[in-house]
């Protein structure tokens, strides 16, 4: 499906760090509740992320990653995951994050 420039442009994608990692049991898959700092401009958001047995969660604390952020929350085995985080889907299903060079400042729109 081909969608045009003006769309993908409507999609607000920006850098984040991640601060905060939970484990999140009632998840029907694998997954943690991330607490991500976009910068002094947009704040925190909460995010769910299916990223186990990938990724430890202290190896995730401070990473940098790229969210999209105009999406309506969702609400995930009642939690309420407010950005999606990005990342390529593998063969077996697991998720490797995508990520900007480090030092990109928080809050900075993806083109």
């Amino acid at each position: 499906m081909e969608i045009s420039f003006d769309q993908f442009q409507a999609v607000d994608m920006r850098v984040g760090r991640i601060l905060e990692v939970e484990d999140f049991p009632e998840a029907r898959k694998p997954a943690y509740k991330l607490k991500i700092d976009f910068g002094p401009e947009i704040g925190i958001r909460q995010s769910s992320a299916q990223l186990p047995p990938r990724y430890e969660k202290d190896e995730l604390i401070g990473r940098q990653i790229v969210a999209v952020m105009n999406f309506p929350p969702l609400r995930i085995a009642g939690f309420k995951s407010e950005v999606l985080v990005l990342g390529a889907i593998q063969a077996d299903d697991s998720v490797i994050l995508l990520h900007p060079d480090e030092g990109s400042e928080l809050g900075a729109p993806i083109a």
